[in-house]
């Protein structure tokens, strides 16, 4: 079964360690330990389901512009986490040991680059147009090589709709389908990759077909959670209609709320 990998591109460091793990870093290393998992529901994946010869797509997360960069092979079943009880290791966890060991982790090979990564705003527009087209004649001639069929299996992707797991399974053709989209392209010209102005793709999912309230989330570069809500526009009979509401939400010791299980940790190189 193939997966989905994030990885935090940007560097941010630790305890005096920098944990980012970009596409570059990856490529450089070959084969790397996906180390400093601190998620049940990921270190589940890792040590149970994730086997030998299993693919994946490498994502760039918590970024500017997060998205698919490459693909990957896991090329190590499921093993202790030995850097939870490392005490210098950003993510040391002092109620784990190597006689009980709580977390687990797998190895990863750099297999190739995407030409054309990718973004999660063009995941999320093409699942939204799964529910308006009929078949692929519907879309932009660019990605007309994407079928109703393949549109779908976006819209179900975990990405989509719980998109903050670190480690997540995804189906077969909706891997072929970010695969071929990362291949062949043609999208580039369809979307504004930083997610502002229009486009083509854009002026589909805005037609009177679509839901008129979107509801993401959103993690702000302190990890600060932000609920965006996006509403219609305002009418001559809507004279004080908001068109977007920010909330962050921070914990009782005004901590911003955690990611759930992104992996961050510094990578080493496994022959």
């Amino acid at each position: 079964m193939p997966w989905l990998m994030k990885a935090e591109p940007d560097s941010r460091i630790i305890k005096g360690k920098d944990v980012k793990f970009s596409v570059d870093d990856f490529e450089k290393l070959g084969v790397s330990p996906w180390d400093g998992v601190r998620n049940h529901e990921a270190k589940k994946i890792m040590k149970e389901r994730m086997k030998l010869g299993d693919k994946v797509l490498f994502y760039h997360s918590n970024c500017k512009t997060p998205g698919v960069y490459a693909i990957a092979e896991i090329v190590k079943e499921g093993y202790p986490d030995y850097t939870a009880w490392d005490s210098d290791h950003p993510y040391f966890d002092i109620k784990t040991n190597k006689e009980n060991p709580t977390w687990f982790m797998v190895n990863v090979k750099f297999i190739e680059r995407l030409k054309y990564p990718p973004t999660l705003l063009l995941i999320k527009t093409l699942s939204s147009l799964s529910s308006l087209s009929s078949s692929s004649s519907s879309l932009p001639i660019e990605i007309d090589y994407i079928s109703k069929k393949e549109l779908e299996s976006l819209k179900s992707m975990q990405l989509v709709n719980r998109g903050r797991l670190s480690v997540q399974p995804v189906e077969q053709i909706a891997f072929d389908t970010i695969i071929k989209l990362g291949t062949k392209g043609g999208w580039d010209g369809l979307i504004d990759i930083k997610g502002k102005g229009k486009s083509k793709l854009n002026s589909i999912t805005n037609s009177p077909q679509k839901k008129k309230r979107d509801l993401s989330i959103e993690i702000d570069g302190q990890n600060q959670v932000k609920e965006v809500i996006s509403k219609k526009k305002p009418t001559s009979n809507d004279k004080k209609t908001k068109t977007e509401i920010e909330i962050s939400k921070t914990n009782k010791n005004n901590k911003a709320i955690p990611s759930e299980g992104i992996r961050r940790s510094k990578r080493i190189k496994v022959d």
